[in-house]
């Protein structure tokens, strides 16, 4: 196939988008796709970096498995923070300003969304931007966090040609000698505001998901494989409202077949072209 068949095909998928979503509130779900144009990359997608997630099992049975993760996730964490919103979540906070987003739904933890203006968001996995106490309850910002970090471990720098992971991690060479973070309130064990594998999200915060969904007209998918069954659940509750489905994501997804329109391209180039076009159709 051509590039200027190609070119004429995703325009036309777009135009048809386009005319689905006419003079409807649509929510949005977003997955690791939205923000690969901001270099985070993406756990499934063409050159996703081969890892395996710490489980919260994991995590919480050892201590020397929270000292790995906890300079991994230092040390990426500095590359992860240092990240802007792109051209795709500035769209998606501009179609809510617009009156045409209800809201956004999204499976990332980088916390882009908020950073770009979107005042709607159901952070579905969490946020790497808040740490909080196992023990008493008490809650960090993670730039704090970080700054004890450092002054813990002054000989902690970040390698060159770090392979960053999704959830704003890396897998460090070692962890010998490196000293963890514990609550300065009272000494307990720490953890990052994330839904680790192996965890369940909230009730209540998957609630909220599914009420953005309920009150919408529309739903479209932004950059997820639909993958993890959360983001499938919130498809099925928009097709048993019969929602209309528009995917916009490169490669398949597990409901493709389900989907009034499927758009395999650019998440930011798609929810830009929406932003030009679907406030005027309100």
């Amino acid at each position: 196939m051509t590039d200027t068949v190609q070119d004429a095909g995703f325009s036309a998928s777009v135009d048809r988008a386009v005319e689905v979503l006419a003079g409807r509130r649509v929510a949005v779900l977003t997955g690791a796709g939205v923000s690969t144009d901001s270099g985070i990359p993406d756990y499934r997608g063409k050159g996703a970096p081969t890892r395996t997630p710490m489980t919260a099992q994991q995590f919480l049975a050892s201590a020397e498995a929270r000292r790995r993760y906890w300079v991994g996730s230092h040390l990426g964490w500095k590359v992860f923070a240092a990240a802007e919103p792109n051209g795709g979540h500035r769209a998606l906070a501009a179609l809510e300003a617009a009156g045409v987003a209800n809201g956004v739904v999204t499976q990332n933890v980088d916390g882009l969304h908020v950073r770009a203006g979107s005042g709607r968001v159901v952070e579905l996995h969490g946020t790497m931007r808040r740490v909080g106490c196992l023990h008493c309850g008490q809650v960090f910002d993670r730039r704090d966090l970080a700054e004890r970090v450092e002054a813990d471990n002054p000989w902690i720098t970040l390698p060159e040609n770090v392979e960053l992971g999704p959830d704003g991690d890396v897998t460090p060479a070692s962890a010998d000698g490196f000293v963890v973070p514990v609550c300065s309130v009272c000494g307990g064990t720490l953890k990052p505001d994330v839904v680790f594998f192996g965890e369940y999200i909230p009730v209540e915060r998957f609630r909220e998901a599914e009420q953005l969904v309920h009150t919408s007209n529309a739903l479209v998918v932004a950059g997820s494989s639909l993958v993890v069954n959360s983001g499938i659940r919130l498809v099925e509750r928009a097709r048993r409202k019969r929602l209309p489905v528009v995917i916009v994501n490169r490669g398949e997804t597990r409901a493709d077949q389900r989907a009034s329109v499927k758009i395999d391209g650019s998440t930011t180039e798609v929810l830009q072209a929406f932003a030009e076009r679907l406030p005027g159709l309100l």
